[in-house]
């Protein structure tokens, strides 16, 4: 009606006036109604606001409550618990278990008290199931053994070995002063301290020879000093026993710290525990005095060429007689080095000389000893393996046994250290440094990814077609030919050397005969025998791809 009053030229101009006035007011009407309603809106929002303000403090302050309560019990459960860690740790029944010293890859050394006599004790807890897994069991027992038997006040003493179902513990004394590599790190020593520490080391590992044991790693790292000031030798681990040395009565398991060890050891032709053991001493005497190592390169390839020629200097303040003393034990030729008999009356090494008394272990203390080595493994092979037992463990080559002679090849193989991998390496084999230039090389080395059963079957397959008659022992097979050759029988050692349980290493040796028989046997039957298997020769390039 509005609209058509507007549009229609009929209606006057007061109408249209009345009818403009009436349309205003019924907007502003409107227009007065939605802001009542936006008042309204922003009024109830504001309320709504009000309400949810109050019941978030409520919430807050019951919240805060619920937190002051947790804190509480959270505090006192924290206090519970440190007090239960202050009770002691009682190790099967005997000791008390203290704060860790150190710890390695395979075991922790925890102080420890003697509950009955209160005499502090080192700990050394070790994991039954690792060192098996990695096959160190023989050394954790060789470790036993020789600390049993060494009983002497310069060499740290072991009280006795205890064992659970998952763990072996080593109880012994306890060297509050430390390493000696300590004493050296702050700075070097006198002449007169070194000599009097050089003096309790050599009457130590004289002691040690006596016994037929040969340490193999000595350094000050492992030489410690009590609160007295006197030295203790430790870490028996790399030992030998004078039963490990082969035909040839020399060792051949290259160990060691390679800045520490003997030229003869570095090249792998066989060594004299005792002469090697004297000239790790020898370093570690230089190293007290001059507060540095007398070979060292930054290339371990330039560091065997120094320790092979024995190059080294003295610092100026070096006395002359020390430097005699040096000069006879760092000598490269091991049958031209002093002998500890005579480094021990020299008139240097005996200034100011306290001479030690130490007993001899009796008899009952061996007994103890073999029970000991027994006791720890006693129930390791069925706590960690179930499956192995005396049932299924097949039965081994014997001579009394001909039913069972051809039955198993088994062999044990001698494991390789990172030490033995590495002067093995291309590069790093320092063996032609030893020979002369047109010496014909006897010995071969080659590579097999097989168990070491399949490997000793497949050596005895290759020496039967020649009538080699084959010996075992551990992981050594000897093939002695029947025919006598030119320069008597062949004789023959293939060693077995594993580097991880499926890949092992083989390194044979001429040891009597003709060089040319013994090339003859490993071109024409040797090589032909195992090209099934074989994963590399030494210095080729690889053979074969491993099937799986």
């Amino acid at each position: 009606m509005l609209i058509a009053c507007f549009t229609d030229y009929s209606c006057d101009k007061l109408q249209q006036k009345l009818f403009l006035n009436l349309f205003t007011h019924i907007l502003l009407y409107i227009s007065n109604f939605f802001s009542l309603l936006t008042d309204l809106g922003f009024l109830l929002i504001k309320i709504h606001s009000l309400s949810l303000q109050k019941d978030l403090d409520y919430s807050y302050r019951s919240s805060s409550w619920v937190y002051s309560v947790f804190d509480i019990d959270f505090e006192r459960g924290r206090a519970q618990s440190e007090a239960m860690e202050k009770q002691p740790i009682i190790l099967l029944d005997k000791y008390e278990l203290g704060q860790l010293l150190g710890q390695g890859t395979f075991a922790k050394v925890y102080h420890g008290r003697n509950i009955k006599t209160g005499q502090s004790v080192a700990i050394k807890m070790i994991h039954k199931e690792k060192v098996m897994r990695i096959g160190m069991m023989d050394q954790i027992k060789r470790e036993i053994s020789v600390m049993k038997r060494i009983k002497h006040p310069n060499v740290v003493e072991l009280y006795e070995v205890m064992a659970s179902k998952t763990k072996i513990y080593f109880v012994m004394e306890y060297i509050k002063g430390g390493e000696l590599f300590n004493k050296v790190a702050k700075g070097k020593l006198s002449e007169e301290v070194a000599r009097k520490y050089f003096q309790q080391l050599i009457g130590a590992i004289d002691f040690c020879h006596s016994r037929g044991v040969y340490h193999r790693d000595l350094k000050p790292e492992n030489l410690l000093v009590d609160e007295d000031g006197n030295l203790k030798v430790s870490d028996f681990g790399l030992s030998a026993l004078s039963e490990s040395r082969k035909q040839d009565g020399l060792l051949h398991t290259t160990c060691g710290t390679p800045a520490y060890v003997a030229p003869e050891v570095i090249c792998r032709k066989g060594y004299d525990g005792a002469k090697a053991d004297l000239w790790s001493c020898g370093v570690v005497l230089y190293v007290l005095i001059a507060g540095y190592l007398p070979f060292h390169h930054s290339n371990i390839m330039e560091m065997y060429r120094k320790i092979r020629r024995a190059e080294f200097k003295f610092p100026s303040w070096f006395s002359v007689d020390v430097r005699k003393v040096l000069l006879r034990i760092l000598d490269p030729k091991p049958n031209h080095r002093i002998t500890v008999e005579k480094l021990m009356v020299h008139p240097w090494f005996t200034q100011g000389l306290k001479l030690v008394e130490y007993i001899e272990p009796q008899e009952e203390e061996t007994e103890v000893e073999l029970g000991d080595v027994q006791a720890a493994f006693a129930t390791t092979t069925e706590d960690v393996h179930p499956e192995i037992n005396k049932d299924n463990i097949p039965e081994m080559k014997t001579e009394d046994n001909p039913e069972t002679r051809m039955v198993v090849h088994s062999v044990k193989p001698t494991s390789l250290n990172a030490f033995d991998i590495i002067s093995l390496s291309q590069g790093f084999n320092l063996s032609g440094m030893f020979q002369k230039e047109n010496e014909q090389k006897s010995e071969v080395r080659f590579t097999i990814a097989r168990s070491p059963n399949t490997i000793v079957a497949k050596l005895e397959n290759a020496a039967k077609m020649e009538s080699f008659e084959v010996t075992k022992k551990n992981g050594l097979l000897s093939f002695l030919g029947s025919k006598e050759g030119r320069k008597g029988h062949l004789s023959i050692d293939a060693e077995i050397f594993e580097v991880t349980p499926s890949f092992h290493m083989i390194e044979m040796k001429k040891r009597a005969g003709d060089t040319l028989e013994y090339q003859k046997f490993y071109n024409d039957d040797l090589r032909p025998s195992l090209k099934d298997i074989i994963w590399t020769w030494e210095g080729k390039a690889q053979q074969k791809q491993l099937t799986p």
